[in-house]
């Protein structure tokens, strides 16, 4: 095996997907970012500071892919301290976009939010492995107090974040059987509340969110009431409050199918988030629909498919149940980034996992990549380690080739044969596999007997060291 081989083990199919998206992400980002190259005394900052996040992603993925997966429960001591940030972070947190969603830590700015949908995630699976430890209504209190109580404290300074975790928890709790009842419950409360919400938010009238409502909630109802809003005669006026997605539907419409190439959009210098929230719409700018836009929603739609496919491989629960939300995590992130760039939902602000440039977003993608690919190699035995043994032990077997009911003795002995006498019955002697590749037969003279595989049919040899001969097999 090469060197290749040796380095990138597990699922390959996830090794092509990851290395995808990595080169789309180097050649769009280095693209979308060229107002931050402006601003840069040296204008190889921004793809610099981009692709050094990404080679330490890679060697994440790296070191994570040979820790078996069994031992990534230890990933649930995040969770308390995950809830202790997210608590601090609106008092202390940096303010950035009317939010404080990032804290610093030796001048090192970083969010707590990410890190808290990773520790929810190992928490979620790890606990639906359990289940027969504790009764299944249990079960759903535990999970719902750790999961709930994080996507609360993350909702009032990044809603859609909250809902993406809310709404992967709830598909890894319909995976793992929880009780029915109680999800359709907790479904048809939440539906209710948010339909309720929906309405008094597009009551309210404009000048009450701004002056009653906090910054946060007033951005809220104003991207839902634009979202829904007819514009009538003014939908072709940009103004202030569909500025960034008028620029991305002219982005998707000068792509067209084949695209303008990359390096030759003109929209990346409008958008204020194009190597961000918005760069899928500069992706089918400069590759087109079909490449661009299609072609990079199969690769999450093949991810999701090669997760699926590890999942079912894996024979204990709690890998079956982190791939899944891993995968989940990544492939609804990317649909929902992908669909406010085409105006389908209203902005969220969420970016497109490894794509994007970002610094926290980037490294927990790598991650989730990472334990993808050890629950494929240790957990549904996707990898190619055991074939990788299996040829270096055949290797000296196949070296020589040795007729099938030969014995191996020392040096200068005859091989044994069928009939013949044998002298000195406490010497063992080892009969080497026959051409046609059955398991290695071991005889033991000191007891006397050999049983050779009932799996294949042979029927039981008896050494008989009185009348000292040797019974062979029945050839047929």
């Amino acid at each position: 095996m090469g060197l290749a081989g040796r380095l990138f083990k597990g699922d390959r199919s996830v090794w092509i997907i990851f290395m995808f998206l990595c080169l789309i992400s180097l050649v769009e980002v280095y693209s979308a970012t060229s107002t931050l190259a402006y601003r840069n005394t040296y204008f190889w900052t921004p793809i610099l500071r981009h692709a050094t996040f990404l080679l330490m992603g890679f060697a994440a993925v790296l070191l994570l892919h040979n820790i078996p997966s069994r031992y990534y429960f230890v990933a649930i001591l995040l969770l308390p301290l995950s809830i202790l940030m997210l608590t601090v972070t609106p008092f202390i947190g940096v303010s950035a976009n009317e939010a404080h969603r990032w804290l610093s830590f030796m001048g090192i700015q970083f969010q707590p939010s990410e890190f808290a949908k990773l520790a929810c995630i190992v928490f979620v699976a790890f606990m639906l492995s359990k289940q027969d430890r504790f009764t299944p209504g249990r079960t759903f209190w535990i999970v719902w107090s750790g999961a709930g109580l994080t996507c609360l404290l993350i909702l009032p300074e990044n809603f859609s974040t909250a809902f993406l975790l809310f709404l992967v928890c709830f598909l890894m709790m319909i995976v793992g059987q929880a009780p029915w009842k109680k999800m359709t419950v907790l479904f048809l409360s939440l539906t209710l509340a948010g339909g309720l919400s929906f309405v008094v938010i597009r009551s309210v009238p404009d000048d009450f969110a701004d002056r009653y409502m906090p910054k946060r909630a007033a951005t809220w109802v104003g991207r839902i009431k634009d979202f829904g809003r007819d514009t009538g005669e003014n939908k072709y006026v940009i103004d202030d409050d569909n500025y960034q997605v008028a620029h991305a539907k002219i982005a998707i419409a000068r792509g067209g199918l084949f695209g303008k190439l990359p390096g030759r959009s003109l929209q990346r210098d409008f958008l204020p988030q194009a190597y961000s929230d918005f760069i899928y719409a500069i992706i089918i700018e400069e590759m087109g629909l079909i490449i661009g836009g299609v072609g990079v929603m199969l690769l999450y739609i093949f991810l999701m498919f090669r997760v699926a496919i590890i999942a079912r491989r894996c024979e204990k629960l709690f890998p079956k149940y982190l791939a899944l939300g891993c995968g989940l995590l990544i492939v609804i992130q990317a649909f929902i980034n992908m669909a406010v760039a085409v105006n389908l939902i209203p902005v969220t602000g969420q970016p497109l996992p490894l794509i994007s440039r970002g610094g926290t977003s980037t490294m927990l993608t790598c991650f989730y990549f990472g334990i993808i690919l050890s629950v494929s190699r240790f957990g549904a035995g996707m990898g190619d380690d055991e074939d990788t043994d299996d040829e270096e032990r055949a290797e000296p077997e196949n070296a020589e080739e040795t007729p099938a009911a030969a014995v191996d003795t020392t040096p200068g002995e005859n091989l044994i044969e069928p009939g013949r006498n044998l002298s000195d019955p406490a010497r063992s002697a080892r009969i080497s596999p026959d051409p046609i590749g059955f398991s290695q037969i071991q005889l033991d003279f000191a007891r006397s007997n050999w049983i050779s595989p009932d799996s294949i049919g042979f029927r039981q040899i008896q050494l008989d060291f009185a009348r000292s001969n040797w019974i062979s097999p029945d050839p047929i």
